[in-house]
């Protein structure tokens, strides 16, 4: 392997089509630093072909399955190929094939029913509040 001088690099040649997760992960813009991405990888948020994968150094081939575990939602993308550098997003588009499940349709009832109250209702009275607050568990009845 050689530099861009032309003069021969001491650096060993990656492995064909392989790629550290979390290299990855940075380029292909799924986690916004690598630094995040070999955390996330060490929580264990990340599986590679079903595999929980908990060391950043786990290398990708083109054709891996990955699942991301985000706050809200787990992605699912294919790796088409390996990352060169962290570019714009139309160039790490081009290093996944989104496989992602569309998301279910919300249920048409309020999933707060239990929490509103009748319209012009008002505020709630203070006894209301504190039954309110007893149920969350936020405050104990004062003892007397």
């Amino acid at each position: 392997m050689t530099d861009g001088r032309g003069q021969p690099s001491d650096r060993p040649e990656p492995a064909q089509g392989r790629q550290r997760i979390d290299k990855w992960l940075f380029f292909a813009r799924l986690r916004k630093s690598r630094s995040l991405a070999a955390k996330s990888v060490e929580q264990g948020d990340v599986s590679v072909n079903g595999q929980p994968v908990r060391q950043s150094s786990f290398n990708v081939k083109v054709g891996d399955t990955i699942i991301l575990s985000l706050d809200r939602r787990d992605l699912v993308v294919k790796v088409l190929l390996p990352g060169v550098r962290r570019g714009p997003y139309e160039e790490a588009r081009t290093l996944y094939e989104d496989q992602t499940p569309p998301p279910l349709p919300r249920d048409e009832r309020n999933p707060f029913e239990q929490v509103t109250r009748e319209r012009g209702a008002g505020r709630p009275t203070k006894r209301e509040r504190r039954e309110t607050d007893a149920l969350r568990g936020r405050f104990d009845p004062p003892d007397d």
